[in-house]
């Protein structure tokens, strides 16, 4: 298994009632990773810039991470099983002796949101970019 790792660019996101497309990928392969409709508006208002009535959950999650002084580092999209993604969230909390690295289990769809919200980077492992269905324009 080859667990080196690709950056990906967020491409484009399409959106219907049921559900959002995300696409990803490198300057040679684009992927879709599909997901709740509640996340593409979510991404929607941050890419447009469109003002927020109250925090969104993704909201929420920055302002604790941020009044406990941890960081989203990357994102990176370690495995996929049928038609379903898996990825990793890795925070880093830094302390005034200590740095810490946090490896969090999370949805695909929710660490873009939190990559994209906090200008970080995203990856996919070569193994995972290899069995990915490519997308045509």
């Amino acid at each position: 298994m080859d667990s080196e790792l690709v950056q990906v660019t967020f491409d484009k996101i399409m959106q219907t009632r049921s559900y959002t497309v995300v696409i990803l990928g490198t300057k040679d392969k684009r992927f879709a990773i599909y997901t709740d409709p509640s996340i593409g508006r979510t991404l929607q208002m941050h890419l447009t810039g469109a003002e927020k009535p109250r925090p969104l959950t993704h909201d929420l999650i920055n302002m604790i991470m941020k009044g406990m002084n941890i960081q989203v580092k990357q994102v990176v999209i370690n495995d996929i099983q049928d038609t379903i993604y898996f990825a990793r969230l890795f925070l880093e909390h830094e302390t005034e002796e200590v740095k810490t690295i946090m490896e969090i289990d999370a949805r695909p769809s929710d660490c873009i949101t939190l990559a994209l919200t906090n200008d970080v980077p995203v990856y996919c492992t070569k193994d995972v970019l290899a069995k990915t269905v490519p997308v045509e324009d």
